[in-house]
This record gives structure tokens, C-alpha cells and sequence, in this order.
């Protein structure tokens, strides 16, 4: 995968041990992390509100809330998987060692999402009286893995994009993202898109379904459309609708 050849920069990141160079905002490269990373701030934050205003005395909110939660945490695993499968290894491949913290990351991702499922159940078994404090604690803990996670992106789409866009063309890491893309579960695509395209900006967005309707077979791609639909405002849809083909004023079939 390597192309041997260093891309040229204009500016640096600091590292622990050395200076990585880094591309200035103005020169787009692909980059792995931007639309999965919006879908899981999109999906954390969400959960974290409603955990916070949940009534735990209706069964039917705290059931759906918990299930948001349960899901949360599902895609959480799954993403942290992912990257430790296609991308640490790239990131290894180029420079030894540029992985280990995050990859330290993810172990304490697991154990905290081991702990977050406990305090689900917890919530769940407790008598009427203990529901509030319950889910209290839920809401707590969730908060502190949210803002870890937070850093943690951040440091992904920072150091690590520099050390990959120095050592990778983008057709390298196109080609990258395709076999990450091609193996996941088609209902695990279906999930991260309900958060990801409308975390997107309008461009995104537009790129992102285009590119699916192109590789995709029509009546999948018209369901994903309206599987995310209701979670665009009127302002989002009315600009969305005609990028890819569809009336503004329609809805999905």
C-alpha cells in the first residue's frame, strides 16, 4: 500500500517524539475519520441529552432510552474494531509505533463500554425508587466516556491524518477505506448513516448519498434515503433533494 514517496507539506504537527508534517486546511486530502467521527459526536451527544431528561417513571421512554443507549455503545465497538483492523495497521506500516496510544485508547474504550452495559442493567432491574439515582449514574458515566472520546477524536483526526497523508496518496487511502467500507454488515452501514448524513454538511451530504446511489442497488439506496429523511429538517432535505435526484418538495418512496 505504501507509495514510497513523501507528499509535499507546508506546515507541522508535534508529536511525543518528532514533528509531523501536516497538510494546511486549504489542500483537501481524504481523509478516514471526518464522516464516521460527526456520526458518532451526532450519536453521543443525543444519547447523553435524552439519558439526561429521561422520566424514569414512563417504562416506554427509559426502554427506547436505553435501547439508544445499548446501540450507542454497539457502533462505539464496532467503530474501535474497525480502526484497529484497517487503519492501525496502515499507520504501523509507515511509522512504527504511531498507533500505540490509541491503540491503548481502545482497550480502555472496551472496559468502559463493558461498564457502561452494567449501569444499563442496573437501570433497568432497579425498583421505582432507585430508577432517578439510577439513571443519574448512567448519565454521569456516559458524560466522562462522551468527553474522552472527544479528545480521543481529536487526536485521531490530527496526528494520526498527518502521519497518514505523509506516507499515502489518497488513492492509497481511498483504496483503504473501500475494504474497510466493504466489510461491514449491510445493517451496520444502514446504522451509521442514520447519524452520519445529517451530521454532514449539505456538500457532504450530497457527495456521500451520490456516491451510494452510484454503487448501490436502486432500491437499497431508496431505502437508506428514507430511513434518514426524517431526521433532516425542511432546510436540509429542500437542499439535499435535487443533489441526488430527487424532488424537493417529495418524499422518499
Amino acid at each position: 500500500m505504501r507509495s514510497g514517496r513523501r507528499l509535499p507539506t507546508l506546515t507541522t504537527i508535534a508529536t511525543d517524539d518528532e514533528l509531523i508534517p501536516m497538510y494546511p486546511i486549504e489542500i483537501p486530502r481524504h481523509d478516514l475519520y471526518a464522516g464516521i467521527h460527526k456520526a458518532l459526536r451526532h450519536f453521543m451527544l443525543d444519547t447523553l441529552m435524552r439519558v439526561g431528561c429521561l422520566e424514569t417513571r414512563d417504562a416506554a421512554e427509559t426502554g427506547a432510552v436505553l435501547g439508544q443507549v445499548e446501540a450507542l455503545l454497539a457502533q462505539c465497538g464496532g467503530h474501535l474494531r474497525h480502526e484497529n483492523d484497517f487503519i492501525h495497521p496502515a499507520l504501523e506500516d509507515c511509522r512504527p509505533g504511531s498507533a500505540a496510544r490509541v491503540a491503548a485508547d481502545h482497550v480502555d474504550h472496551v472496559e468502559h463500554i463493558a461498564s457502561l452495559r452494567t449501569d444499563v442493567r442496573r437501570l433497568r432491574a432497579a425498583p421505582p425508587e432507585m430508577r432517578a439515582a439510577e439513571a443519574l449514574r448512567l448519565y454521569r458515566h456516559l458524560a466522562l466516556f462522551v468527553a474522552e472520546n472527544f479528545q480521543h477524536m481529536h487526536h485521531e483526526e490530527t496526528v494520526h491524518n498527518a502521519t497518514l497523508w505523509a506516507h499515502y496518496t489518497d488513492d492509497e487511502l481511498g483504496a483503504l477505506h473501500g475494504r474497510l467500507v466493504a466489510s461491514l454488515a449491510p445493517q451496520e452501514m444502514f446504522d451509521a448513516a442514520r447519524w452520519m448524513i445529517p451530521a454532514m454538511n449539505p456538500s457532504e451530504r450530497a457527495a456521500l448519498l451520490n456516491d451510494m446511489r452510484d454503487n448501490a442497488p436502486a432500491p437499497a439506496f431508496a431505502a437508506l434515503v428514507a430511513h434518514v429523511r426524517p431526521h433532516l429538517d425542511a432546510t436540509a432535505w429542500s437542499r439535499l433533494a435535487p443533489e441526488i435526484g430527487y424532488a424537493p418538495a417529495a418524499e422518499p418512496a
